[in-house]
Protein backbone atom coordinates (compact mmCIF):
# COMPACT_ATOMS: atom_id res chain seq x y z
CA UNK A 1 0.00 0.00 0.00
CA UNK A 2 2.75 2.85 0.96
CA UNK A 3 4.44 2.07 -2.75
CA UNK A 4 1.07 2.31 -4.59
CA UNK A 5 -0.69 4.68 -3.05
CA UNK A 6 -3.82 2.33 -2.99
CA UNK A 7 -5.50 3.05 0.13
CA UNK A 8 -6.82 -0.04 2.44
CA UNK A 9 -10.23 0.78 2.20
CA UNK A 10 -9.58 0.43 -1.91
CA UNK A 11 -7.62 -2.63 -1.88
CA UNK A 12 -8.95 -4.83 -5.05
CA UNK A 13 -10.85 -7.81 -3.45
CA UNK A 14 -8.82 -10.31 -5.49
CA UNK A 15 -5.86 -9.29 -3.19
CA UNK A 16 -7.47 -10.68 0.18
CA UNK A 17 -9.80 -9.63 2.66
CA UNK A 18 -11.63 -6.53 2.54
CA UNK A 19 -9.28 -3.58 3.59
CA UNK A 20 -9.78 -2.69 7.15
CA UNK A 21 -9.37 -6.60 8.15
CA UNK A 22 -5.73 -6.20 5.81
CA UNK A 23 -4.80 -3.50 7.62
CA UNK A 24 -5.65 -4.72 11.22
CA UNK A 25 -3.94 -8.00 10.28
CA UNK A 26 -0.96 -6.08 8.96
CA UNK A 27 -0.43 -3.92 11.74
CA UNK A 28 -1.10 -7.12 13.73
CA UNK A 29 1.52 -9.13 11.93
CA UNK A 30 4.00 -5.66 12.42
CA UNK A 31 3.66 -5.61 16.09
CA UNK A 32 4.35 -9.52 16.52
CA UNK A 33 7.18 -9.27 14.32
CA UNK A 34 6.12 -11.57 11.22
CA UNK A 35 8.24 -10.32 8.70
CA UNK A 36 11.52 -10.08 10.53
CA UNK A 37 12.18 -13.82 9.39
CA UNK A 38 11.04 -13.38 5.41
CA UNK A 39 12.79 -10.00 5.32
CA UNK A 40 16.06 -12.06 6.84
CA UNK A 41 15.73 -14.52 3.92
CA UNK A 42 14.89 -11.95 1.31
CA UNK A 43 17.85 -10.45 2.33
CA UNK A 44 20.44 -13.22 2.50
CA UNK A 45 19.23 -14.11 -0.85
CA UNK A 46 19.90 -10.86 -2.17
CA UNK A 47 23.53 -11.08 -0.80
CA UNK A 48 24.21 -14.40 -2.06
CA UNK A 49 23.63 -13.11 -5.63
Amino acid sequence: MATTGCTWPRMPPVFGPPGPTAHRRFTEWTAARVWAKPHRLVLDELDAR
